[in-house]
């Protein structure tokens, strides 16, 4: 996937809405307000030496563990909580991972909402 590709997808979410609060270099995805993904563009403040295309995911702490077992396109988040987050350098993996991911944090996110806001978004 591509960065479009990226923010296409998650942006076809249900409910889903982008921000920048961090700074131009930084999108920032979220449900009820809740960021589950943010989505680096390259440059700025938030640019690591060689770093290659990017996002940052929010999952279970036992399933950022497990990704970054398996694959080496997953590390801990570099500017977020390193348990809750994972960085996933999306162009060294098949896109349909990329997206099951996003999903998994999108859901993730919707669970914890309350139960009448949580039923929009959960069926």
């Amino acid at each position: 996937m591509n960065i479009e590709q990226i923010r296409d997808y998650t942006l076809s979410l249900h409910g889903v809405t982008e921000d920048q609060p961090f700074g131009d270099d930084i999108i920032t995805f979220r449900l009820e307000g809740k960021i589950f993904v943010c989505l680096w563009l390259g440059g700025g403040e938030h640019d690591m030496e060689n770093s290659a295309p990017r996002f940052a995911l929010k999952l279970l702490p036992e399933r950022n563990e497990e990704l970054r077992e398996h694959h080496s396109a997953v590390t801990p988040a570099w500017h977020w909580n390193k348990k809750h987050w994972s960085d996933v350098y999306y162009e060294q993996l098949d896109d349909a991972l990329a997206k099951e991911w996003i999903s998994e944090s999108y859901h993730l996110i919707a669970s914890k909402l309350p139960k009448a806001v949580r039923q929009k978004y959960i069926q």
